[in-house]
C-alpha cells in the first residue's frame, strides 16, 4: 500500500520547477504593474479631488497648473478606454461647445459675417473662407505644426470681431476682397480653437478622426448661429429700414463687445 502512494522521483524537480515559473511570474506582474502606475498618475484623482474641495493649498499659479495637468491626464485615460464611436460623438459635442454657447467671440464674429450683406451668396463665400482658414489652422496647430501664444491670438481674434463689424457700418455692400479677409482672420480663429483643444487633449490612436469630428461640431454650432440669426430677421430683411434700424445698430454693438475685449487682452 505504501508503494502505492509514494510520490514519483520527478515530483521535487516539479516542485521547483513551477516555484520559479510562479516567482517569474510574480516578477513579470509586478513590473507590469509598476510601469503601468508610473506612468499612469494615480495621484491624479486624488489631486483633482483635493483642489475642488479646498483641501490642497497651493499658490494660485501653481494650482492652476496643477489641476489642468491632472485633469488633461485624467482625460487621456479616459479618452483611451472609448470606443472610436464614442471618441467621435464626444469631440463632436465638445466641437458644437466651443461654439455656441462658450464661444461667444467666435459667435460675434459670426453674426458680424451675417450682417455684412443680405446677399445669400455674398454670406456663403465668406463663411466658406472662414471655415477653410480655421480647418487649416486647427488642423496644423494640433498636430504641432505651427504654435502662437495666446497673449497674440485672443486679442487678434477681438480685432477681426471690430474690423468686419466696421466694415458692416462703412460699406453696404462687401468688397470683392472680403473673403480674403475673412480668411486671414479664420487663420487667427483656428488657432483659437486650437488652444482650445489642446487643453482638452487629444487621443494618439484615434487623433484624426477626433480632430475632424471636433471641426464638424464647431461648423455645426457656427451654422446654428447663422440659422437662428435668418429666422429672426427673415421677416424685416427686405424692409427699407433694415439696414438704418438692425444691421449697422447690430454691428456697432458687435464692434464695442470687440473692442472692449481688444482692450482688455491687450492691455490687462
Amino acid at each position: 500500500m505504501g508503494a502505492l502512494i509514494q510520490r514519483p522521483a520527478s515530483w521535487p524537480f516539479f516542485c521547483a520547477k513551477l516555484k520559479r515559473a510562479t516567482s517569474a511570474f510574480l516578477v513579470l506582474l509586478a513590473l507590469t504593474l509598476f510601469s503601468t502606475f508610473s506612468h499612469a498618475h494615480p495621484q491624479d484623482e486624488d489631486i483633482v479631488l483635493d483642489i475642488e474641495m479646498g483641501e490642497l493649498q497651493l499658490e494660485e499659479g501653481q494650482m492652476t497648473e496643477e489641476y489642468m495637468a491632472a485633469l488633461k491626464r485624467k482625460r487621456l485615460r479616459k479618452l483611451k478606454a472609448m470606443s472610436w464611436q464614442e471618441k467621435t460623438q464626444l469631440y463632436l459635442y465638445a466641437g458644437f461647445e466651443h461654439i455656441v454657447p462658450k464661444g461667444l467671440d467666435h459667435i460675434l464674429f459670426v453674426l458680424g459675417l451675417f450682417f455684412s450683406s443680405l446677399l445669400l451668396a455674398s454670406l456663403l463665400w465668406q463663411v466658406t473662407a472662414f471655415t477653410l482658414a480655421h480647418s487649416i489652422t486647427l488642423g496644423m496647430a494640433s498636430l504641432g505644426l505651427v504654435t502662437a501664444p495666446g497673449s497674440i491670438v485672443e486679442p487678434l481674434i477681438a480685432l477681426s470681431i471690430v474690423w468686419i463689424a466696421v466694415e458692416n457700418c462703412v460699406f453696404k455692400q462687401t468688397s470683392k476682397w472680403r473673403p480674403l479677409v475673412v480668411f486671414g482672420f479664420g487663420l487667427l480663429h483656428g488657432l483659437g480653437f486650437a488652444s482650445v483643444l489642446s487643453d482638452y487633449g487629444l487621443p494618439k490612436d484615434d487623433l484624426v478622426m477626433s480632430l475632424l469630428a471636433f471641426n464638424v461640431g464647431v461648423e455645426l454650432g457656427q451654422i446654428s448661429v447663422i440659422l437662428a440669426a435668418f429666422v429672426l430677421t427673415y421677416f424685416i430683411q427686405k424692409k427699407s429700414w433694415y439696414r438704418s434700424y438692425v444691421q449697422i445698430p447690430a454691428s456697432v454693438l458687435i464692434g464695442m463687445v470687440g473692442a472692449y475685449w481688444l482692450i482688455e487682452r491687450t492691455l490687462l
